[in-house]
């Protein structure tokens, strides 16, 4: 799992959430991949921000692909 962000300056943009990756919290597609104790947890651009405070105290990883929802297409 990728320990960059997609919003980090000069990060290379490197997308491997697909379609097929789905919000554990609600099912809509995911964007944020956060690794903790070892299991990775799904979450779309709502949920990921609804718990990214408590979630990055904890987490051993954070890949954030939000950004992919603001490009042109």
């Amino acid at each position: 799992m990728s320990t960059s962000t997609a919003t980090e300056p000069g990060a290379v943009l490197e997308y491997r959430l697909t379609a097929m990756d789905r919000c554990d919290s609600c099912g809509a597609q995911a964007y944020i991949a956060a690794e903790v104790n070892g299991s990775e947890l799904l979450f779309c651009a709502h949920h990921g921000r609804k718990y990214e405070e408590k979630l990055r105290s904890v987490a051993t990883s954070w890949h954030d692909e939000t950004a992919r929802l603001s490009e042109a297409p």
